[in-house]
């Protein structure tokens, strides 16, 4: 039996609250100890962008952990319902034209894909699964999606302060609540980052920043919430 205080409850309320909010998945960034997550919506749209060139136009694309039953626990705790840190899996359709083999232009997207999710996420990608869905009778034209309208919000407090004065960081938001949630002797930071930085890299140096500026050195952890392109 489940009851409204049960975890399973517990969990399920906020995985509704975040589909609600279109943040999709909370991803970990890199590993155990880097304490660091990202939303899925801010991942795809930065996977999305890398997919142009290729010869495909990416479909419904999904990430989700490779294997959940053998992640290991994060070192800091982590944000409500967010994966625990581990190898992700990358599930994507994408149509194309027949004008090159279509193998060839799945490994050219299946390449772009995770070249990016290491190098301008920091993403741990263990396995890309990708189904043709549809033949163009011409090639695809480059898709340019709105960017998420995110609710930024002021750094406020010592923690804030700090987080917002690091190199990358765009603007602290507060998409599941307040930028900065304290609890004892633990800070979590939401944040959006520039898109020509390695979001993991920004979440490190936010949480060296945050620990460094409040009393007694509080475990930090990142929700980075959106990829954000800058002129």
């Amino acid at each position: 039996m489940t009851t409204a205080d049960s975890p399973h409850r517990a969990d399920g309320w906020t995985a509704a609250v975040r589909q609600r909010l279109g943040l999709g998945r909370l991803l970990p960034l890199g590993g155990p100890a880097d304490g660091a997550w990202i939303a899925e919506r801010a991942a795809a749209a930065v996977l999305r962008e890398a997919a142009t060139g290729t010869g495909a136009m990416l479909g419904r694309l999904r990430i989700a952990a490779a294997d959940a039953d053998t992640a290991p626990d994060p070192e800091v705790p982590a944000p409500p319902g967010a994966l625990p840190p581990g190898p992700l899996r990358i599930e994507a359709g994408f149509s194309a034209t027949a004008r090159r083999p279509l193998h060839v232009t799945a490994e050219a997207l299946r390449s772009a894909l995770l070249t990016a999710a290491s190098a301008r996420l920091g993403l741990d990608v263990a396995e890309v699964d990708l189904r043709v869905t549809e033949l163009l009778e011409t090639e695809p034209e480059r898709a340019t999606a709105p960017p998420a309208e995110v609710p930024t919000a002021e750094p406020d407090g010592v923690a804030g302060t700090a987080a917002g004065g690091v190199p990358g960081v765009v603007s602290l938001t507060r998409v599941l609540g307040n930028a900065v949630h304290s609890g004892a002797g633990h800070v979590r930071v939401e944040l959006a980052t520039a898109g020509d930085h390695r979001a993991l890299d920004v979440a490190r140096a936010v949480r060296g920043a945050v620990a460094d500026a409040v009393e007694g050195r509080p475990s930090v952890a990142v929700l980075v919430t959106a990829v954000v392109e800058q002129d």
